[in-house]
């Protein structure tokens, strides 16, 4: 593990010249969450491959020598080579960086880190960015260094659209980059994650002071591992002040080219101590930042939960190569977050009583999409959020597309009031055509591929996968092993070494595992200590039609996947020229038939009808037979749903525990909140309730379960990480006296 380095002593400061601290030792300034919007992208005038930022007058890099300072300022006076040679953590080590720019700092890091890092270890880059560039700018300005032109088109094919929030991608392998687009003080102050080196590298502070405002430094030590260090180009004074009141020591230090100094440091010994405390670290081992053990049940509470504690996760040690890992269900869910933990390099055990891809994962097509409310909520943030991922994680996994069609999304509006809702959705977010736009009919008409009556919002980044082989192939990852059992009970186990999880399967054979994520659908809550989750199994049939190789040549099929009040997407192709079209599928809770039948698929053609005439008549006069009554199948499946229809993703609570700790909710739900933070079963962990849009949301729910049980930056929000909590039903429940 890295020491805190040695530095000198901080320089006295005069007292006129100190500011005050804008928030306590190690606690982010509380700030509102910005609307969900797009952003502003970069105005840029160009010297050849060397932009500059018109609206702050200054330059992002020096064509000269911009390199060679990044190399001087941040990789060299944060120590990365020594510090990435000696990187022994399970955990990843975290550079943040305050203004991401053309990404120039970020692939020379990355390019050190591969130079330099032992071969299992791992590197997170958290990025700020207010006004994100264009990918092509982007492409243009790392032209400049063809030695970096392999990481720079990894980081430009996965650029996201310029929209506030978390934008996970992979560089490498080894290699995860978070872009924050938003305000870096509100971005930084919801970041769940501890940063081991900043580079503090915003426009000159003369140009733009908001990059170097006390508050930003406060977040900055808010979301700082007790180690953090940091480094920038500026040695202006009240930048000095700023970061010494945030709780930074600061040294000065030659500067690169024509600049005299500039200043690198770490944080202060109470700063450093404070954090240890609300990371749930052993305060007194500062440097080897060793876990307190009792943060693995109850995580320290922080400051900024106290009207909510049950939100405050644990903090358990993250995870090793030695630790036995478990995930029960292999449907997407469970598929998603075995290869998420494989991908990191853990070995996992897959289980499930049928194979990869059965049940509610089983159909031949699914539909990648979402619906978003028209006024902006968690649920839609964290639905557009987990379409975006789902998306760049499906071309990472898949860039040939033989699981998955990259077709866009057509939703219809085929009622006045959904009409309504769509243009009111339109007026309350302001977001990039590139993610979703509203159509005219004549224009749905176009993007379908077939005369549609209606107009609509298009999501030009969903899609449809091909859900059972999708499964089977995030099955078949290196370092997942498939184990077909029936479990059937789970008991938590105690010994010295630590929390255990006993498996029982059906035929009374026992499976010993340290970590277990229960991935089971609406049979989640089958076991006992999830008894208690508020799951609703909902029956689904999808209705299909294959039709061979010599009777395709007149069939319509659709461009893109449309919905209304079903789904419909465009025909399979199949390596023998047959084609299948699938549509559906009913919504029917508490019906337990697992019987296919006529009457629903009946309902699924005449939803089709409805909202598709022109299909359905072009399809019945290549076929010369209604619908209703072609060569169809069907398949029936149970998906399960939350009361607020959002997955239930993260630690699991300890039921018995909160219905005790929380009791006094039920008599003042607001002025009698117990100050204790949520206590959870440790090394239990959920990922359910994904409803119909299991594959937009598991993988992102998979990448945070995963990002949790490994000690790593989260891909969310807190406020979208609560939303998902498991717990957050019960905490209604006991205030409602059910």
């Amino acid at each position: 593990m890295n020491d805190r380095p040695i530095s000198s002593p901080a320089p006295s400061l005069k007292a006129p010249d100190a500011i005050p601290s804008v928030t306590a030792p190690g606690i982010v300034p509380k700030t509102v969450l910005a609307p969900l919007a797009a952003l502003e992208e970069a105005k840029l005038e160009w010297d050849d491959t060397a932009p500059q930022a018109t609206e702050y007058g200054d330059v992002y890099f020096s064509i000269h020598d911009g390199r060679a300072e990044t190399v001087h300022v941040f990789l060299d006076s944060n120590r990365l080579s020594e510090r990435f040679a000696g990187w022994q953590s399970s955990r990843p080590f975290v550079i943040g960086e305050t203004g991401f720019g053309t990404g120039l700092n970020i692939l020379c890091a990355a390019q050190r880190f591969l130079a330099t890092a032992p071969p299992k270890a791992r590197l997170h880059i958290i990025s700020v960015e207010k006004h994100p560039m264009r990918a092509d700018d982007l492409r243009r300005a790392l032209s400049a260094w063809p030695d970096l032109a392999l990481l720079a088109e990894t980081l430009t094919a996965q650029w996201p659209a310029s929209i506030l929030g978390v934008h996970r991608l992979q560089l490498d392998a080894r290699i995860t980059l978070d872009l924050h687009f938003g305000d870096a003080v509100e971005r930084l102050s919801r970041l769940e994650g501890g940063v081991d080196a900043w580079f503090l590298d915003g426009f000159s502070p003369s140009k733009n002071p908001e990059m170097w405002s006390p508050e930003l430094f406060a977040a900055m030590a808010g979301v700082s591992r007790p180690s953090a260090t940091f480094a920038t180009f500026t040695a202006a004074g009240f930048v000095r002040r700023g970061l010494r009141a945030a709780g930074f020591v600061w040294r000065k230090v030659a500067g690169h080219g024509m600049k005299r100094e500039m200043i690198c440091g770490e944080l202060d010994e109470v700063t450093a101590t404070a954090r240890a405390e609300l990371m749930g670290l052993q305060s007194d081992d500062v440097q080897d930042e060793v876990p307190n053990k009792a943060c693995a049940i109850r995580g320290a509470l922080h400051p900024l939960r106290t009207e909510q504690p049950w939100t405050q996760p644990p903090q358990p040690a993250p995870i090793t190569t030695q630790t036995r890992i478990a995930v029960l269900g292999a449907g997407i869910a469970g598929t998603s977050c075995a290869e998420a933990l494989a991908r990191r390099g853990f070995t996992v055990t897959l289980i499930d009583a049928e194979a990869p891809g059965a049940r509610a994962s089983g159909n031949s097509q699914g539909a990648l999409y979402v619906k978003l409310a028209a006024e902006t909520n968690p649920a839609s943030r964290f639905q557009l959020a987990a379409l975006q991922y789902s998306r760049r994680w499906l071309e990472q996994l898949d860039p040939q597309q033989r699981l998955w069609s990259a077709s866009g999304v057509l939703q219809l509006a085929t009622s006045p009031r959904e009409l309504k809702r769509q243009q009111r959705f339109l007026e309350q977010h302001s977001l990039p055509d590139a993610l979703v736009k509203g159509v005219s009919a004549a224009e749905a008409s176009q993007l379908a591929g077939s005369d549609i009556a209606h107009a609509g919002l298009f999501y030009p980044v969903a899609g449809w996968v091909r859900p059972a082989a999708l499964c089977q192939h995030l099955a078949a990852t290196d370092g997942i092993r498939f184990h077909q059992a029936r479990i059937h009970a789970i008991r938590q186990q105690d010994d010295a070494q630590g929390t255990h999880w006993q498996l029982e399967d059906s035929e009374g054979h026992h499976i010993e595992v340290d970590q277990l994520i229960v991935a089971m659908g609406e049979r989640t809550n089958l076991l006992a200590p999830l008894a208690h989750l508020p799951l609703q199994p909902i029956r689904g049939q999808v209705s299909e039609i294959t039709v061979s190789a010599e009777h395709t040549a007149e069939l319509p099929s659709l461009d893109c996947v449309v919905c209304a009040g079903g789904y419909i997407s465009p025909c399979q192709q199949h390596v023998d020229g047959s084609m299948t079209l699938s549509f559906g599928a009913t919504f029917a809770p508490r019906d337990e038939d697992e019987a296919v039948r006529k009457v629903d698929h009946d309902a699924n053609v005449a939803e089709l009808r409805s909202a598709l005439p022109a299909f359905v008549s072009d399809w019945e006069h290549a076929r010369g037979t209604p619908l209703e009554a072609d060569d169809w199948r069907g398949r029936v499946a149970w998906r399960a749903a939350s009361p607020d229809k959002s997955p239930l993703a993260g630690p699991a609570p300890d039921a018995d525990a909160w219905r005790t700790d929380y009791a006094a909710l039920a008599f003042d739900a607001k002025r009698r909140v117990p100050q204790l933070s949520g206590a959870h079963l440790p090394g239990l962990w959920l990922s359910t309730a994904h409803g119909s849009r299991g594959f937009t949301t598991a993988p992102l729910c998979a990448e945070l379960i995963a990002a949790q049980m490994c000690g790593e930056p989260l891909p969310l929000e807190r406020e979208l990480v609560e939303h998902l909590h498991p717990g957050r039903r019960l905490i209604r429940d006991i205030i409602q006296r059910r």
